[in-house]
């Protein structure tokens, strides 16, 4: 299994030790580094500043918005990054959820799936550059109609470098996985478990099963971020990762709408997700936080000793996974990395 070493997006401001840590990761042998956005930094700027200290790892995002950009848009970013890092781009994508979407980029968030399914084929016959981009789609066309009338299908003058960059697809959902198996290169998952790897196994099955499928298990990339914390004390470890899990299961989306809260949902925390979720949208933050048992950390990261780590990594090892994204400074992968071998 491959090691990739995930950023993700700034909180108040820019990470300390990134471009150290890239670099560190490079060393090491890592396959990839990956930047993301929600509401404040994006995922390319960071990833072109700090990919330029690089020569051989790749660069993808996990993930850029899909709502932010249109599909043209995102593949003229995708087409120079792939330029300027001479073939090592992954563009990974997403929808993101309806708070962010209807919230922040002021875009209807409706029928996700049929949406995904357009934006990718605008992007992708950005990059072949075969003919003048047209699309007749529900959600997006090309050229547009009405209007002054003067719009005309244009082809980029930009010649890509590859014309097949991958498209990685994040996704949560059994229809959205199936999805990112059917017209994608790669499947990026969050929270994912050993303990769900049927469930998402026969998602992508069916999504390899369709007509035209680009891909089969035998070359389909699944990166997965994994927290890993080499510790002495389980629960101490634990208790750095909790913070996040009650935000993201009880703060990210509505109450009815959240797609981490149904992850854990499906792996057997439903009770534990309703508490946790009451207890975050009631401001009560640090009691959510207390709601989430150390079990369900362990379901979903890699914490505790190192020969703790190691057993259980074998697990991960038999899952449709087929890379960790770690985090952390240049230390903490050097560290990491020793440990999972």
């Amino acid at each position: 299994m491959k090691l990739g070493f995930h950023i993700g997006y700034w909180s108040s401001g820019p990470p300390h030790g990134a471009v150290e840590a890239i670099v560190e990761a490079e060393k090491l042998g890592f396959d990839s580094v990956w930047t993301a956005e929600a509401y404040g930094s994006d995922a390319f700027t960071p990833l072109a500043w700090w990919g330029a200290s690089t020569s051989r790892i790749r660069l993808g995002t996990n993930i850029v918005q899909m709502s932010a950009r249109t599909p043209t848009a995102t593949a003229m970013a995708a087409l120079t990054l792939d330029h300027l890092s001479g073939g090592r781009f992954v563009l990974g994508l997403g929808v993101s959820g309806p708070q962010v979407v209807e919230g922040w980029y002021g875009q209807p968030y409706r029928k996700p799936l049929a949406r995904t399914r357009e934006y990718i084929d605008v992007v992708r016959q950005v990059f072949a550059r075969e003919a003048p981009v047209t699309l007749d789609g529900e959600f997006y066309q090309l050229p547009l109609p009405g209007g002054t009338g003067l719009g005309k299908p244009l082809k980029p003058t930009v010649h890509p470098l590859r014309t097949d960059i991958p498209i990685f697809l994040a996704a949560e959902g059994p229809k959205n996985v199936a999805l990112a198996a059917e017209i994608c290169d790669g499947w990026l998952p969050l929270f994912f478990s050993p303990k769900s790897d049927a469930f998402y196994r026969a998602a992508l099955e069916e999504g390899f099963a369709r007509d035209g499928a680009r891909r089969s298990f035998a070359d389909f990339e699944v990166p997965a971020s994994v927290p890993v914390i080499v510790h002495d004390d389980v629960e101490e470890a634990a208790s750095w990762i909790k913070p996040s899990l009650a935000l993201y299961i009880g703060g990210m989306g509505a109450k009815g709408t959240n797609f981490h809260f149904d992850v854990f949902a499906r792996l057997g925390y439903e009770d534990v997700c309703v508490r946790v979720q009451e207890l975050y949208l009631s401001g009560r933050k640090d009691e959510a936080t207390a709601a989430i048992p150390t079990s369900l950390v362990e379901d979903t990261s890699l914490i505790g000793p190192a020969e703790k780590v190691r057993d259980e990594l074998a697990a991960w090892e038999e899952t449709v996974v087929t890379q960790l994204l770690l985090r952390g400074d240049a230390a903490t992968l050097a560290a990491v990395a020793k440990v999972l071998g």
